[in-house]
Formats: C-alpha cells, sequence, structure tokens
C-alpha cells in the first residue's frame, strides 16, 4: 500500500469497541480488539464474526474436527467504547504537549 493514501484510524489494537452493525451488534457490551487490519481495513474483535471451520488432521494438527474462530469484521461496523458514558463514541484526534491524543466526543476524556 502506497504511505502517501495510506488510511488513518482512530482504533488501536488493544482498545474497547462495541459493534455497531451486523449480526453481532450490541451497543452495550464492550469487547476488545485483537488485531487491526491495515490494508484491508477491518478488525478482529474478540467474540464477534466467529467462523467455523472444518479441519483434517495432520502432522501438525493430529486432532481434526471443527475448529471455531473470529473472522474480521469492517472497521465502520465497530465504535470506541467511553467508559465513562458507557456508550459507544466518536473519536476527535488533537495534540498534547506534540503528540497526537485521541480524545472521546462524548466525554471529552483522553483515549489510553
Amino acid at each position: 500500500m502506497n504511505n502517501r493514501f495510506k488510511p488513518k484510524f482512530n482504533i488501536k489494537k488493544g482498545d474497547t469497541v462495541v459493534v455497531i452493525a451486523g449480526d453481532d451488534r450490541d451497543l452495550k457490551k464492550p469487547r476488545k480488539v485483537l488485531e487491526v487490519l491495515m490494508d484491508k481495513s477491518r478488525v478482529l474483535v474478540e467474540g464477534v464474526n466467529i467462523a467455523t471451520r472444518h479441519t483434517k488432521p495432520s502432522a501438525q494438527q493430529t486432532k481434526g474436527g471443527i475448529v471455531k474462530k473470529e473472522a474480521p469484521i469492517h472497521i465502520s461496523n465497530v465504535m470506541l467504547w467511553d467508559a465513562k458514558s458507557t456508550a459507544g463514541s466518536k473519536v476527535q484526534r488533537t495534540r498534547e504537549d506534540g503528540k497526537l491524543v485521541r480524545i472521546s466526543k462524548k466525554s471529552g476524556e483522553v483515549i489510553k
């Protein structure tokens, strides 16, 4: 991906988010971001979009069977969780002491 047009996302690995669209939509249940796939604009969220996969036994995986794991969802379907207002919130970015800081628009608190 060209660095000049690289997207800037407000969601990072380890953030707490709520799913606002899709089958796993729940605006009151915060979940943890496991990974952010920048080039595909997708995020891997804990316990969301579970995909089942049927695997055969192999040399590395001696047991076959059904494996369930999270599949990535589009980044537009999640919203950052604001603990103070206990809801999803939009994010504003400002500079404080020369560093870029994320601020919740709902409560005005800095997001760590």
